[in-house]
């Protein structure tokens, strides 16, 4: 009896092993059949320097994709493929506004005519700003709808004629759980990440057709460091201490690092939508069933919980609002947060007058 598990054990594990052997054959044969979606292919990150576009461009390059990043400051690009080229990247950047339609334009123009089709294409470029709406401007939707709406609308129509012709080719938007639940004192983000979102499911819909995947990415809170860069009005440091705070805690902030493989798998899945973090998927999940009673919670939440609105003023960067004094328990309750911040090619402080550092 005895011999015969042993003989029943080493068949099985000899059917495991084969297995394996054939499926890292067989995905070694797709890589150089070309049928891999990112082994060889150029992937165009915008807004790849730092936070989540950064380990985005990261994370295509461990896939063996060629990494492209764009984004607005030459110094943080520098920096960003520095870093990427340390892992044994292939990483090239661009200097790019994607607010303007002609920079972006010819920015994928270049890399067609350079470095080759563009195969996956991540709209990931976004400002945060954080305050009461009573503080917010005409100007502070316009600012947040040009990036994270209009600049997405120009490189995705950049490079649809492309991969429509060559019926192949993969569209990553990156949006926001905030562009499925507004929440308090985010308005103006939310507002250009539910139009980001819509653009992107209706791309999704008519897109199949021609071989091109869209895949929507609906991030919770995560840990990028990226709360010193985020603008702030109203009573600023209760603004700055809040938003830092969820940005930095365990259990409601998600770590970057595993979010950004998680969408990368997603992306090579073809999913539609991937929502991002366990807390983003409850708030999605309860905002469906209904709407109307989780928008009068978050609402409830807010008076409760978040600084009271005050006259509009000036716009304060996290990274001048960091630099002031905080308490040694807030300090501790953002350590992973503050840690993020150079992880992830954030932070380059502020001089004496606010200005940033090179």
């Amino acid at each position: 009896m005895k011999t015969n598990r042993g003989l029943s054990g080493f068949l099985l594990s000899g059917l495991a092993a084969g297995a394996a052997f054939g499926y890292v054959r067989h995905q070694r044969r797709k890589r150089m059949n070309g049928e891999d979606p990112f082994f060889g292919r150029l992937a165009l990150i915008m807004g790849g320097s730092r936070g989540l576009g950064f380990l985005l461009a990261r994370e295509f390059a461990r896939e063996g994709a060629r990494v492209a990043i764009a984004a607005r400051d030459p110094s943080e690009l520098e920096r960003a493929v520095n870093a990427l080229r340390t892992e044994g990247g292939e990483v090239t950047v661009r200097a790019c506004d994607v607010t303007d339609r002609s920079r972006v334009e010819e920015l994928i123009r270049e890399l067609e005519r350079e470095e080759g089709p563009i195969d996956v294409l991540v709209n990931n470029a976004g400002v945060i700003t954080v305050g009461p709406v009573e503080t917010m401007t005409v100007e502070d939707y316009e600012s947040s709808l040009a990036v994270m709406f209009w600049g997405m609308v120009y490189a995705t129509l950049a490079v649809l004629p492309h991969m429509v012709r060559r019926q192949r080719g993969r569209i990553v938007n990156v949006t926001s759980i905030g562009g499925r639940v507004s929440v308090p004192h985010l308005n103006s983000y939310c507002a250009a990440k539910f139009a980001a979102q819509g653009f992107s499911e209706g791309l999704r819909a008519e897109l199949g057709r021609y071989g091109v995947r869209v895949t929507s990415v609906l991030p919770g809170i995560m840990r990028t460091g990226g709360h010193v860069n985020a603008q702030f009005k109203g009573q600023h440091e209760d603004e700055y201490r809040w938003f830092a705070g969820a940005s930095s805690l365990p259990g409601v902030a998600l770590d970057a690092e595993k979010a950004a493989r998680r969408i990368v798998r997603a992306v090579r899945r073809g999913d539609a939508d991937y929502v991002v973090g366990v807390p983003a998927k409850l708030l999605a999940f309860l905002h469906g069933v209904a709407p109307g009673l989780t928008a009068d919670a978050s609402g409830a939440l807010g008076r409760a919980l978040l600084p009271h609105s005050m006259p509009a003023q000036q716009t304060l960067l996290g990274k001048q609002l960091e630099r002031r004094k905080h308490s040694l328990i807030w300090k501790a309750l953002t350590t992973l947060g503050r840690e993020s911040v150079s992880r992830f090619q954030e932070h380059r402080g502020v001089g004496a007058n606010g200005a940033a550092l090179p």
